[in-house]
């Protein structure tokens, strides 16, 4: 199992999740499924994780989609669906609700189930030759509420169903004007600014990060800000990090946050 999922980390603490399945063009089984969902709950209690990089192994796709060859064993009936539906629910529940910030890197095909997980992290980085799509209802199939979810939320009702009504297949440039990619490089590129952008992720203060995401969650919800909420806004002048933040940029230096 640890096959479906490889994990590394490096010096500035940013791990990556590697989608292993690159003979199928990274396509997601209930293995992969159950392993992402069970990397992301341990990282989600790790405090030394500065970023968590989600990528596909080799040059031909983030993912593309499901495993469509387990279905007769997994996927058959209603049953099996919805057993299978907690699997992928929790793990992408578990990427949307990570602490820490989420930067899908993408190469080539990010379809189905592909774009689903690509939807609910934080950011999202692609190459010119990326092709993005849900052609599902060629297959009879329907989004369920917690895979559509993440998709409505990033580029709305109207996107999201134009993407599952037509079950069209399109290039990054659209993708980048439907605001389903935040940027397009070259290529050759895909890797190396992914890397770059992590790494400036990462070197920001952590709990300044996990407070904005948190901000930004709360902000998208219709209720009105409580005092206590809008309080919580100050608590990082409280924070060690603060301390470092203001000395270093004074002193012309670079910050070592520690997260306290």
């Amino acid at each position: 199992m640890e096959d479906a999922i490889l994990l590394s980390r490096d010096e500035q603490q940013i791990v990556t999740l590697t989608l292993n399945n690159p003979l199928k063009m990274n396509a997601m089984n209930l293995e992969m499924w159950q392993r992402l969902g069970d990397l992301m709950q341990e990282l989600d209690a790790d405090d030394s994780v500065r970023c968590i990089v989600v990528r596909g192994a080799g040059e031909r796709a983030f993912s593309a989609g499901a495993d469509i060859e387990e279905f007769p064993r997994t996927r058959l009936n209603k049953a099996q669906a919805m057993a299978y539906g907690k699997v992928t629910h929790r793990a992408m529940q578990a990427v949307s609700a990570s602490r820490h910030p989420t930067l899908a890197v993408i190469q080539g095909a990010c379809v189905g189930g592909g774009l689903e997980l690509a939807s609910v992290c934080d950011m999202r980085l692609c190459g010119e030759s990326s092709r993005f799509g849900a052609p599902i209802n060629r297959l009879g199939l329907v989004m369920s509420y917690g895979e559509l979810g993440g998709l409505v939320a990033l580029a709305g009702p109207a996107v999201a169903l134009e993407i599952v009504l037509e079950g069209r297949v399109f290039d990054a440039a659209e993708a980048l004007q439907k605001g389903l990619v935040n940027r397009v490089v070259p290529d050759a590129s895909v890797q190396d600014e992914g890397a770059a952008a992590a790494r400036r992720i990462a070197a920001g203060a952590p709990l300044v990060a996990r407070w904005h995401k948190d901000f930004v969650r709360r902000l998208a919800q219709p209720q009105p800000l409580t005092d206590s909420e809008q309080e919580v806004a100050y608590d990082c002048f409280e924070t060690e990090d603060f301390q470092i933040g203001y000395r270093a940029f004074l002193a012309k230096q670079r910050p070592a946050f520690i997260g306290r």
